[in-house]
């Protein structure tokens, strides 16, 4: 084979096209044994490297500053890992337009930068596991191969509160527990107003009061902080007074439906939890319905919810369950049927399976039943146990293990108890502890429900 010799000995070779620098055999166009270095050298594509008999796949080691544009093939492309020395910068990695590239292995020694921006401009073509900075919400998410989620504080306090109620006056007092210990409720502080059924939305470090009852229906939202105690602040208010609906959240969306606004509505309207601010629309209910609760977990909100018949004017419970996805807004979709179709009952939720507890029937008698649901499917729900005492018009909040229900009223008879169960079992309720005081139409919420997910 011939071969052209430039210079001195061996050290230039060209051989059928391919030059060679201190390589006798040049493999490639251009075949270098040894450094190579320029002080102004573009690079027309990055290609994989290649395995040659007795070695490994070499690293792509980077030790200078290097800007890898648009089109320059290098998706898929790098073998191994990519090392990026200290203070060495590498920019325009994935910017090309058709995706987002990647690498197999990125070693950074100092620090690193996932991609940011808004809601809206979130990476189009995400691999499962990828991170991004959302700039409306300030928080962390993780793409899961479906949808984006939030990465939450596992290091959650744990704790339930208890604000309103009657006595059956109108209360505004606010008490608290340990969910994971059993024990008497402390107070805690007080709402801006006293009122029944102001039901509870909440993140790991705020929680919300929304609406609730005085004789008629109140548009008021408070907030507390839920690691100090304290009297509650004025947050916004709701689209309309409304009483006896429905909440539910996640780490940045609090969100109401239903209720007597004051005839019977089906709006669904939210609020952004870490700022203050008044309600704005998010969709709507099926049907208008109140008497009303939700739970959720981190991405779907459940709503179970009994039905006005306006032809006799009679309440009439039915057991229907609806959902939303809560990072988006529209209307709610059908979910399944409770055990008994029943009112003024409560729910609680780790991040997989929902609890929806007591409430009054057609007769009308009030119930002990607890039922369960797994909130990721949809369906009926399914028998869990009892509560210790038959009621209504009960609290409830709940961490990743326990549910705790607390208060609330059979016929004229109000109750402090407190009990609790363990959510990922079956079985009845054990006693827990007692409120500072027997009250119904209570409500309650925590900073480790299921809408906060995480991990």
């Amino acid at each position: 084979m011939p071969t052209n010799r430039f210079g001195y000995s061996d050290d230039f070779v060209l051989n059928n096209g391919n030059v060679g620098i201190n390589s006798a055999i040049p493999q490639e166009k251009l075949d270098v044994a040894g450094s190579v270095r320029g002080d102004n050298v573009r690079i027309a594509g990055v290609s994989s490297f290649t395995t040659y008999e007795g070695f490994l796949n070499a690293n792509q080691n980077i030790v200078e500053n290097i800007n890898l544009e648009a089109g320059q093939g290098i998706t898929g492309s790098l073998s191994g890992e990519v090392i990026v020395g200290t203070g060495i910068t590498v920019t325009g990695i994935g910017s090309a337009t058709s995706g987002q590239g990647y690498i197999d292995s990125l070693k950074v020694y100092n620090t690193f930068t996932v991609p940011s921006g808004g809601t809206l401009d979130r990476p189009s073509k995400a691999k499962p596991g990828q991170l991004y900075y959302n700039r409306d919400f300030a928080t962390i998410e993780f793409y899961n191969g479906t949808v984006w989620r939030q990465v939450d504080n596992t290091t959650q306090r744990g704790r339930g509160v208890f604000g309103g109620g009657f006595t059956p006056s109108y209360v505004s007092t606010i008490q608290n527990i340990t969910i994971s210990t059993t024990g008497n409720a402390s107070y805690f502080g007080e709402l801006t107003l006293a009122r029944s059924r102001a039901v509870a939305v909440g993140s790991a470090n705020r929680m919300l009061f929304g609406g609730g009852y005085t004789g008629s229906n109140q548009s008021t939202i408070d907030y507390i902080t839920t690691a100090s105690q304290g009297n509650a602040i004025s947050f916004g208010t709701l689209l309309t007074g409304t009483g006896s609906h429905g909440g539910c959240s996640s780490s940045t969306r609090g969100i109401w439906a239903g209720g007597y606004s004051p005839g019977f509505t089906n709006v669904i309207q939210y609020v952004q939890i870490d700022t203050l601010g008044n309600a704005v629309d998010f969709g709507d209910l099926a049907r208008a319905t109140a008497q009303m609760r939700g739970l959720s977990s981190p991405t779907r909100g459940v709503f179970a919810e009994p039905q006005y018949n306006p032809g006799s004017g009679i309440l009439s419970n039915q057991p229907r369950m609806t959902f939303i996805t809560i990072a988006s807004t529209g209307n709610s979709v059908a979910f399944g049927d409770l055990t008994a179709g029943r009112r003024d009952h409560n729910a609680c939720s780790n991040t997989i399976r929902g609890i929806f507890v007591s409430g009054a029937t057609d007769n009308p008698t009030n119930s002990n039943t607890i039922d369960y649901i797994t909130i990721a499917t949809t369906g009926n729900a399914l028998d869990f146990g009892d509560l210790i005492e038959v009621r209504r018009g009960l609290g409830a909040c709940s961490n990743s293990i326990r549910g705790v229900f607390a208060g609330g009223s059979n016929g004229p008879a109000f109750t402090n108890t407190i009990d609790f169960i363990s959510i990922n079992t079956f079985g009845n309720a054990q006693d827990f502890g007692d409120l500072t005081a027997a009250i119904g139409g209570i409500n309650a919420g925590s900073d480790s429900h299921g809408g906060l997910g995480g991990f």
